[in-house]
């Protein structure tokens, strides 16, 4: 038993001392690249942008991009087919952060942005500034547009919305929904949402399937892409979800908005006048009363 102890003892350190040299690595290696981006938006004209993200990480780099494209002309390059190397519980990229069909789902969102003078898939065209960079920023838990700003070294305005969307034709003043199997609070239910009417979910099926058991009335849209999820949700009476896809759309349209904030990872604080988010059922109720009534 005493060997063993020790023998415990020696790997717990050996894996302790590898994650720190990899942190002290990557922390080196996110330095470096800063200074090279600097440098790029300093001399260049046109900027090539680069992102391997979920279609949330994308979204929320457009702060930024719609920031430099004041004074540069950007275009924006999205690397498909990169592997989730930590767990995501049922993401429909099927085991990829960003697949065809994401990409088909958000391309039509992306190419209504007018400050983004290019998008398409990576094909090894040189790359200015590689956003995948932000996974390896030292610090966590900060609002994830500030990832970006950190990375470049520009700050937008975060009150300001940075997706130019037109409302929907059909579907409007709903309390739109999206809830995610990921990012769940278990200290909070939707049971009381029985109680009231024009509940939209515009998430995945399966999710939908889930919700609609604490919320009957719960009705079902079908986005055929993210610009018409978009759309939906500039549309909304406010939108309510957990840290997902529909709140990044949520904040970057700065629509009054209700985040069910996780607590084993809060990695998004809302920002404005009429964003807010909960961890406790009390709060939950208060906050969707408050938007529903004003």
């Amino acid at each position: 038993p005493w060997a063993l102890k020790m023998i415990k003892k020696i790997i717990l350190k050996l894996f302790k001392k590898k994650i720190f040299n990899n942190k002290k690595i990557n922390e080196i290696n996110y330095i470096n690249y800063t200074r090279l981006i600097t440098q790029n938006i300093k001399n260049k004209k046109e900027l090539n942008f680069l992102h391997s993200g979920l279609p949330g990480d994308i979204i929320n780099s457009l702060a930024v991009i719609k920031k430099i494209s004041q004074t540069h002309k950007c275009n924006l390059f999205i690397n498909i087919n990169k592997k989730i190397e930590y767990e995501y519980l049922k993401h429909p990229g099927q085991g990829f952060l960003m697949n065809d069909k994401l990409y088909e789902m958000i391309f039509p969102l992306i190419k209504k942005q007018n400050y983004i003078s290019n998008i398409c898939k990576y094909d090894n065209s040189n790359i200015d500034i590689n956003l995948d960079y932000f996974r390896l920023f030292p610090a966590k838990f900060i609002n994830p547009p500030r990832y970006y700003f950190h990375l470049t070294g520009e700050k937008a305005d975060l009150n300001e919305p940075y997706l130019e969307v037109e409302p929907h034709p059909n579907i409007k003043n709903k309390i739109v929904i999206l809830r995610s199997f990921r990012f769940r609070n278990n200290l909070i239910n939707y049971n009381f949402l029985k109680n009231f009417n024009d509940l939209l979910f515009i998430g995945l099926e399966s999710e939908f399937e889930d919700l609609k058991q604490s919320i009957p009335n719960l009705q079902f849209y079908d986005c055929k892409d993210f610009y018409e999820m978009s759309q939906i949700i500039k549309s909304a009476k406010f939108f309510l979800g957990n840290q997902s896809l529909g709140y990044a759309i949520a904040d970057a349209l700065n629509v009054p908005r209700l985040l069910e904030s996780c607590k084993d990872y809060t990695a998004v604080q809302p920002e404005g006048k009429n964003a807010f988010d909960f961890f406790y059922q009390i709060h939950f109720e208060k906050w969707f009363n408050y938007l529903n009534t004003r």
